[in-house]
């Protein structure tokens, strides 16, 4: 079965104290949990580098298909190629993650709300690792 991966990040202030968290699963149970502390950064480079993480995590799990499942609409549709990267900081992070998500058979990526549940528990722990630093 497939895994699904989610990843979330944040900062506080914009920029601010950032973090990013990933939690990667298959058929709902989760496999492993990962939080990294960014320091000074904004928002859409904290999803950037959450999404990047996320990816490296499938490939060395070696799964050919795998759903990467965000809360940030606007990385989601700049990854679908829906939305223009116009922040040359944010274009190097999207062509990394465009490169390296090249290398899995099949992916997709997914938008979701707050809420889902797998994108809460990414929230609660980015937030723990922000409190911690």
């Amino acid at each position: 079965m497939s895994l699904k991966i989610y990843s979330d990040g944040g900062s506080r202030g914009n920029p601010g104290k950032s973090a990013f968290a990933v939690v990667v699963t298959r058929n709902g149970e989760i496999l492993e949990e990962y939080t990294e502390f960014l320091g000074v950064h904004t928002n859409n480079y904290a999803e950037y580098r959450g999404l990047i993480c996320a990816i490296t995590k499938a490939l060395a799990l070696k799964d050919d298909d795998v759903e990467f499942v965000m809360d940030s609409e606007l990385v989601i549709k700049q990854m679908r190629g829906e939305y223009k990267v116009k922040s040359p900081d944010m274009k190097e992070l999207n062509d990394d993650a465009k490169t390296l998500s090249s290398l899995i058979p099949n992916v997709r990526f997914t938008h979701v709300r707050r809420e889902n549940p797998m994108i809460s528990r990414a929230d609660f722990l980015l937030n723990q690792t922000m409190d911690r630093n």
